[in-house]
């Protein structure tokens, strides 16, 4: 837009000087033309004036410029000069102007005892044009300037427009991103003002409708304690103790998994959580190894020495690295080597879990896939928590072998 308006402007203001400039360029040239004219005129009659008399080459050297005087007799006084088929017209009487090799002649007649006298004044070229030149080379820098100018004030009054739109722009990205805490700040002309009110406005009203569908679930899962309370009386009254401890610890983990359902969406209620991925990974990978010794794999991790925060929470990040570590139990051999890398990374970090075994298909990153006879869901939770941080999740097969899956996080 900045670029379009300025050529706009600049083919404006072109347009305009020209229609001012070369009539102006015009009359300087007529105006100089006309002056040494009349300076030629005026030189002249002042030696029309001693013509007949004993004065005539005294007033021919007094004339700052070639001067010939053609008498009646056909003999000449002053500069040497060829009698033209102008000066022959002139001796009829008639005073004329004509151009002549280098510039033009003055021709004014003169009476004389003995008949008419021609008096020719020589005007060059240069003369014609003396200041000509300049003026017009001011006249180009002036428009030049005009241009440039109208160029600059241009591209401050698109810039005036065009940098709240690009605010705009970042504000709508943030909040496809998952950001909802963004908010354009009203500035430029007041169309651009309106449109960053009613973002911000939306950017409100969707926020205020998430709080709700949270708090929503929320209650929803607090309703199932009633039945839950329920079925733990009738675990309770069961006559066989074996029966009863393992339909209570059923219960117990039922209850586990809704409490952790309501403290899950009210915390996404509260906003965007953040953790320090070092300690969720290494904790996490330390769980799993346990699992990984007794199946003979080998567990090759990479940590950074100090904190590495990211945009997502702790148990989230958890979830995520379960998901991933246990994708690689679940589908390939035990035996098969495995390795854990986290490193910074723009925008935030990178988490790496790679494996040497038969590898998978990009295709399960939808929801619901799966290869192994699971829900397909682990790497599609893990999907979306890396995009709600601002990141993302690949999959891909090494050249040597395997399947290697790269979590990235965004930076709090």
């Amino acid at each position: 837009m900045r670029r379009w308006l300025a050529l706009l402007v600049a083919a404006t203001t072109s347009l305009v000087l020209i229609a001012l400039l070369v009539p102006m360029a015009l009359l300087i040239r007529a105006v100089a033309e006309n002056g040494a004219m009349s300076r030629a005129t005026a030189a002249a009659e002042s030696v029309a004036v001693t013509v007949g008399t004993p004065d005539l080459e005294l007033a021919v050297e007094q004339v700052s410029r070639p001067v010939t005087v053609f008498l009646p007799d056909g003999s000449a006084v002053g500069a040497r000069a060829a009698r033209s088929d102008a000066v022959r017209l002139a001796a009829t009487g008639r005073s004329v102007t004509a151009e002549a090799a280098g510039g033009r002649e003055v021709l004014v007649s003169a009476q004389s005892p003995g008949g008419t006298a021609v008096i020719r004044v020589f005007v060059p070229d240069a003369e014609l044009m003396r200041g000509v030149r300049e003026a017009w080379l001011a006249l180009v820098l002036l428009g030049l300037g005009l241009v440039a100018l109208g160029i600059v004030l241009a591209d401050r009054l698109a810039l005036a427009v065009t940098k709240p739109v690009d605010g705009l722009a970042r504000v709508s990205h943030r909040l496809a991103g998952g950001d909802l805490t963004a908010r354009a700040e009203p500035g430029g002309p007041p169309e651009v003002r309106s449109v960053a009110l009613a973002l911000n406005h939306l950017a409100g009203r969707i926020d205020e409708l998430l709080v709700a569908e949270r708090e929503s679930v929320a209650d929803l899962s607090h309703r199932l304690r009633t039945p839950l309370t329920g079925l733990r009386l009738d675990a309770e009254s069961l006559r066989d103790p074996e029966e009863a401890a393992r339909v209570q610890t059923r219960v117990d983990a039922l209850e586990r998994a809704v409490s952790a359902v309501i403290t899950e969406a009210r915390r996404r209620s509260a906003g965007r959580d953040s953790c320090d991925a070092a300690a969720v990974v290494g904790e996490r990978v330390r769980f799993w190894s346990v699992l990984a010794e007794d199946q003979g794999r080998e567990v090759s991790i990479s940590l950074p020495d100090g904190p590495l925060p990211v945009a997502v929470g702790a148990e989230e990040l958890a979830a995520c690295v379960d998901a991933l570590l246990g994708n690689v139990f679940a589908h390939t051999p035990e035996g098969v080597s495995m390795s854990v890398r986290l490193r910074p990374h723009p925008p935030g970090a990178l988490l790496a879990v790679a494996d040497a075994g038969p590898g998978f298909e990009p295709a399960l990153l939808e929801r619901g896939n799966s290869a192994g006879g699971s829900t397909g869901l682990g790497l599609d939770i893990a999907r979306r928590t890396a995009e709600s941080s601002g990141g993302g999740l690949s999959v891909s097969r090494p050249e040597e072998g395997g399947a290697r899956v790269e979590m990235l996080l965004g930076a709090p």
